[in-house]
């Protein structure tokens, strides 16, 4: 008899669940209650305020606090790069795709400019 431990694919189905469950069940919830709210209540605007405070928290810790590769780069070329990024961002009408590329076109070519890596 197998335990669960000898199926390879194990890890997968549980990574799998475990994500569906964080995520899924918390965007159904928000769709069904958003059709009966107004955008401008105060738990909407609560709820924008802790999803924008969240992505700015982890944009902080990529910078000031990263691990990996990232943690190579030097803190002036990180903090460089996001401001660029925002620069780019808001100079091209607040598209994010063009912030998101300017701050990586920055970071990586700071990074080869250094000879990081």
């Amino acid at each position: 008899m197998t335990g669960a431990g000898d199926i390879w694919w194990w890890p997968y189905v549980m990574i799998l669940v475990a994500g569906w469950l964080a995520t899924d069940i918390w965007r159904w919830l928000g769709v069904f209650a958003s059709g009966r709210m107004r955008e401008d209540s105060e738990v909407m605007v609560f709820v924008r305020c802790v999803a924008t405070a969240l992505v700015a928290g982890v944009i902080a810790k990529l910078i000031l606090f990263p691990t990996g590769a990232l943690d190579n780069a030097p803190v002036a070329l990180r903090i460089g790069a996001a401001v660029c990024g925002f620069a780019a961002f808001f100079a091209s009408r607040q598209k994010v795709v063009v912030g998101v590329a300017v701050g990586e076109v920055v970071l990586v070519g700071g990074w080869l400019l250094l000879g990081i890596g």
